[in-house]
């Protein structure tokens, strides 16, 4: 007998840093916020995530496998596995393994393929562990990569003043290899320096959606943890894909500004704890369209 509980339930495969909101830091409260029990599988423990020098790093390979006996043990369900950051090409296949084991007919897979930005692959990774994450994109429902990590997963070079066409194609690709739903994030509206988009595919419908963003001058590690967390979130309570994407857009633009405005190390994130709250208000107008 499935051990199920009277609220949604999510395995959360990603790394946890005692310092910096990111990954497990973010994706906890938000999703509890919304309503939903997490269940950690660390992949590793940092005393800091990676902008900061000097970091200790706890590989947690070894212990993972342990962790999922034992759910297997306890007949757990799951109504979601979403998983981030991943330490190996070891982790990912431990990953295929997690989605294959807590298989069921309901069950939502989110993928953020954390591989690089602006081009570059982040320093742990590395192009085995990219080629592994090809294999692992295949068993997703959603994809959240950002415009560095759709080139890297398509094999084709990077280019950060992209147009409509190329994106859609790029997004079309990627969702033939298996995910019904690919989202990426950071697009830049060729007609202004000042625009970014989040844009969306759903094959179910085979419709293309984009939530623009207004530029700010910061940089937050954990905005895209931040992301994908409450749009996983809002899925799982209910919304459509639009709103959904509008819900964690409207979030994250809501966390920068409230940081932004203060003497204070970007490094560490958005100030998480001040915009919890907002998870619970009513939807403000719309602000996605067609794309």
């Amino acid at each position: 007998m499935l051990l199920q509980t009277p609220v949604r339930q999510i395995a959360a495969i990603h790394d946890l840093s005692g310092f910096g909101r990111t990954s497990l830091s973010v994706v906890i409260p938000i999703l509890s916020a919304m309503g939903i029990k997490v269940c950690p599988l660390p992949t590793a423990v940092l005393s800091s995530h990676s902008r900061y020098e000097g970091y200790h790093f706890a590989d947690l390979t070894d212990h993972m496998q342990p962790v999922i006996d034992h759910w297997k043990k306890l007949n757990v369900y799951f109504d979601a596995i979403y998983s981030g950051f991943l330490g190996s090409h070891k982790q990912i296949r431990i990953v295929r393994e997690v989605i294959d084991t807590f298989n069921n007919n309901d069950q939502l897979v989110v993928i953020d393929p954390v591989l690089g930005d602006n081009g570059k692959l982040y320093g742990p990774i590395t192009i085995e562990m990219v080629s592994e994450m090809k294999s692992l994109v295949q068993k997703a429902d959603i994809i959240t990569p950002n415009l560095t990590e759709a080139s890297l997963l398509l094999d084709e070079p990077y280019s950060w003043n992209i147009g409509e066409k190329e994106i859609k194609e790029q997004i079309l690709q990627l969702s033939d290899t298996g995910p019904e739903i690919v989202v990426i994030t950071g697009v830049p509206d060729t007609a202004s320096d000042n625009k970014y988009s989040v844009v969306a595919y759903n094959r179910n419908g085979s419709r293309f959606w984009k939530v623009p963003i207004d530029y700010i001058p910061a940089d937050f590690p954990g905005t895209g943890d931040c992301f994908t967390s409450v749009l996983t979130g809002a899925l799982l309570q209910g919304d459509s894909l639009p709103i959904a994407l509008d819900r964690a857009v409207h979030f994250i633009s809501y966390g920068v500004r409230a940081t932004f405005g203060y003497r204070y190390d970007q490094n560490q994130g958005i100030l998480l704890e001040r915009i919890l709250n907002r998870l619970s208000f009513p939807m403000p107008v719309s602000s996605y369209e067609t794309f």
